[in-house]
């Protein structure tokens, strides 16, 4: 990995990232509503993101960035989260790509010099992984790469490429070469000039509409410069797959904390109402807001053993990390839609209805995603063999 990019684990706080990230959440959130109604690009909320500059926050100071960290990264996730599911999902996936790129590209001068200028102009990056049949298979590409001296040239059908159309870049995957194996996988990055879309389908989607999740035929030309010097699947195990899991594990914490508001909210409301005594569904919310407490320190522990750990490989690509960081993210899927539910029956039918103060409707729709997101079956499938090949712990307490 790059050795500028372990700034980032030794910056100080940036008090300024979170007064940015507050005044985006302030305009994500006067927007959420018509950007989920309309299924449309949070465009309002990515344009302050990029006049708060908070898209390279994690490029390094050495490239014109603010060298922020894995845990600051994800607290924007939920601070975004809390205002609009969608802005907070762009902006994770964006910043997957970045960390992708930072912790991969070494000495690539033309890669160092495209990060460089995504913190000076504050570029969009978007993610094309999955193709075809393969679904949510990303470690499996169909198409490859075609190479003509120091010319490089693709085509695929990419089944998701969230919010393509908005993108200034696209990250993509593909099989190294013709004769490669649908494994041997290479990351390229292509800016917006050295590519066309050919829209696949439409994005009308229970939740996380903004994010506008449709598939495209891309056709992308560029320079072999452009290929990230590691392979896919180091890139994969040691960056991809934390970075995804614990991000997007932020947005679901700050829906989820969004939901936990309301329900509160309403348990006061109605308790003012009734002089003092509190609604039937006051427990639902008691259970729901100890589960988020629960929620966010599994996050908060998940990215601090990451943090420990994140320049040594041999600690990354262990079993006991690989384990514990798909099961985190299962787990925190599955307990943030809990959390959404407990507010919903909190909250009864004020929670219910589409309007209202006190409305879980889209958050609930929106969290919904959390466990189809690299489906849970599949992760909890890919683990069984090796999980039922561990020990089990003697002790709790060592």
């Amino acid at each position: 990995m790059n050795a500028q990019t372990h700034e980032s684990s030794t910056a100080a706080s940036h008090p300024g990232i979170a007064v940015a990230t507050d005044a985006v959440a302030a305009i994500a959130a006067a927007n959420a509503a018509a950007v989920d109604r309309d299924s449309r690009f949070p465009k309002e909320a990515i344009a302050a993101a990029k006049e708060q500059r908070l898209l390279g926050i994690q490029v390094p100071y050495a490239l014109g960035g603010q060298g922020a960290g894995l845990h600051q990264i994800v607290d924007v996730c939920y601070r975004l989260g809390r205002a609009c599911s969608s802005t907070a999902m762009v902006f994770a996936m964006h910043q997957i790509k970045v960390a992708c790129l930072l912790r991969h590209y070494r000495d690539n001068r033309w890669i160092g010099d495209m990060l460089r200028r995504l913190a000076a102009e504050q570029l969009l990056l978007a993610s094309s992984t999955t193709e075809g049949a393969g679904g949510g298979n990303v470690r499996s590409s169909d198409a490859a790469l075609e190479y003509s001296g120091s010319r490089i040239s693709l085509h695929r059908r990419a089944s998701v490429v969230s919010y393509g159309a908005e993108a200034d870049g696209i990250v993509t995957t593909a099989r190294r070469s013709a004769d490669a194996a649908a494994s041997d996988q290479v990351l390229v990055v292509f800016l917006k000039e050295h590519y066309t879309l050919e829209a696949l389908g439409t994005w009308d989607a229970l939740g996380m509409r903004g994010t506008c999740s449709r598939g495209y035929a891309l056709h992308a030309a560029g320079e072999a410069e452009q290929v990230v010097p590691d392979p896919y699947e180091k890139i994969h195990a040691l960056t991809m797959t934390p970075f995804a899991h614990l991000t997007w594990a932020g947005v679901w914490s700050g829906i989820a904390a969004a939901a936990v508001e309301r329900a509160r909210d309403f348990v006061r409301n109605a308790a003012r109402q009734s002089g003092g005594q509190l609604p039937p569904g006051s427990p639902h919310y008691t259970r729901a807001y100890a589960a988020l407490l629960t929620l966010h320190g599994m996050v908060a522990s998940a990215v601090r053993n990451f943090e420990a750990i994140q320049n040594d490989e041999r600690a990354l690509r262990s079993m006991e990390f690989q384990t514990a960081i798909h099961v985190t993210k299962v787990e925190a899927s599955e307990l943030a839609v809990s959390i959404v539910l407990g507010a919903l029956r909190a909250c009864g039918l004020s929670g219910y209805r589409n309007d209202g103060d006190f409305s879980v409707v889209r958050h609930l729709r929106d969290v919904l995603s959390a466990p189809i997101m690299i489906n849970n079956d599949r992760i909890l499938s890919n683990l069984a063999a090796t999980s039922s090949m561990s020990g089990i712990p003697n002790s709790i307490v060592q």
